[in-house]
Parts: C-alpha cells; sequence; structure tokens
C-alpha cells in the first residue's frame, strides 16, 4: 500500500507560514527538490543560530527532527560551511532559516 505524503514544497511552505504567523522571520537558504528533497532547518533566536536539525525518516514509520551540524555553531562560517557540504552530496536538500524562540515546536508538524 503506498502511503501519501505531503512534497517537501509544500512542507516548508507551510512552515514558513508558521514562523511569520506566530511573528518569527523565514528565510529559504537553498531550494532543494519540490517533490521529495531532505529538509534543513537553521533554527535562531533573534539572528543567533541556536541549533541546525534535519528531517529524518524512521525505518519504523514517519519523521523526526535529528539534531545536525557543527559542534561549535557560533563559529564564523560554519553553517554556511556546512550547508554548502551537505548541498554538495545532496543537491535536492532544502535549507530553511527559522527565527523565533519557540522554532523548533513551531516547525515539529514537518516532522508527519
Amino acid at each position: 500500500m503506498i502511503e501519501a505524503r505531503a512534497s517537501s514544497a509544500l512542507l516548508v511552505s507551510a512552515t514558513i507560514r508558521a514562523i511569520q504567523d506566530k511573528g518569527g522571520s523565514a528565510m529559504m537558504l537553498a531550494k532543494g527538490d519540490a517533490v521529495a528533497g531532505a529538509i534543513l532547518l537553521v533554527l535562531a533566536d533573534r539572528g543567533i543560530v541556536t541549533k541546525l536539525v534535519e528531517r529524518v525518516w524512521q525505518f519504523d514509520g514517519g519523521y523526526r527532527l535529528e539534531s545536525v551540524g557543527p559542534a561549535d555553531l557560533s563559529e564564523p562560517g560554519a553553517v554556511g560551511d556546512y550547508i554548502a557540504r551537505r548541498r554538495r552530496s545532496d543537491p535536492d536538500l532544502w535549507a530553511i532559516e527559522l527565527d523565533h524562540r519557540d522554532a523548533l515546536q513551531i516547525a515539529g508538524a514537518i516532522q508527519n
């Protein structure tokens, strides 16, 4: 049986709108494959990056947000370099920056 799932473009758009509706800001750093591209979220609070998470498939079904990236996110260029490396190995990757104190909770909807 084939399970219906939302496209990556739809999930990214919904996440951006959800952040903006809560008073935050969002910026697309890299546009990936519209149907099935992986999604990397750069989470920030008032312009300071706090965490990188990626939407990953769980073998028992569904998705979860998993912490990824460099250990020291405050190092100059660390986030940009990480995204560039990931896009070299996966050009279909979406990279989205979400700036809101509750960005992880708001973005949690894309786990499903």
